[in-house]
């Protein structure tokens, strides 16, 4: 179109999807830690039955904060990108609004790559160390909570497999 305001529509639809995919990610990471606390007390105290029902429990609410985020964002943005084109058909609105809405998707999947790739290049690095310096030169064995790297491995594998997961989960909703 020849709209002046084209150029913000879609950097406003960008900027939007970054931001909710980087959310969906954020609560990733707190709901897996949560529920993988209450799953291992669970499975302690309660049993196995139990503790696959709350393991279950945390990755429904995941799924839902998801599905939330990817549909409470795009009505938002569907609303909003439509506005200022009064003097259109529904038919042609919808047309511009699929067109700004694109760098919706463009924006959920910018964080879904950096969460996944972030995360992937930081547990390799701690993960190196963690055997550097535990197995080489302390003889602790591999995945000792005596080592801290070996903390800050798990916290890689938490953001790449977790919070990555869940941008990227996101980012297919939406994209």
């Amino acid at each position: 179109t020849d709209n002046r305001t084209d150029g913000i529509r879609y950097a406003s639809c960008f900027v939007v999807g970054a931001l909710l995919s980087g959310s969906a990610g954020w609560y990733g990471m707190v709901v897996a830690t949560d529920a993988n606390v209450r799953t291992t007390q669970a499975a302690d105290k309660e049993g196995l039955d139990v503790a696959l029902r709350v393991a279950f429990t945390g990755g429904a609410v995941m799924g839902f904060t998801v599905v939330g985020l990817g549909l409470a964002g795009l009505g938002l943005m569907l609303f909003l990108v439509t506005l200022g084109y009064d003097d259109e058909t529904t038919a042609q609105q919808l047309r511009h609004a699929a067109d700004s809405l694109a760098g919706f998707g463009f924006g959920a999947s910018s964080i879904a790559l950096f969460a996944r790739v972030a995360g992937g290049i930081f547990t390799k690095a701690a993960d190196v160390g963690a055997d550097l310096v535990g197995k080489v030169e302390m003889d602790i064995p591999e995945d000792d909570p005596r080592n801290p790297a070996v903390i800050a491995d798990n916290v890689g594998d938490n953001v790449g497999d977790v919070a990555g997961m869940g941008a990227d989960l996101f980012e297919s909703f939406v994209g």
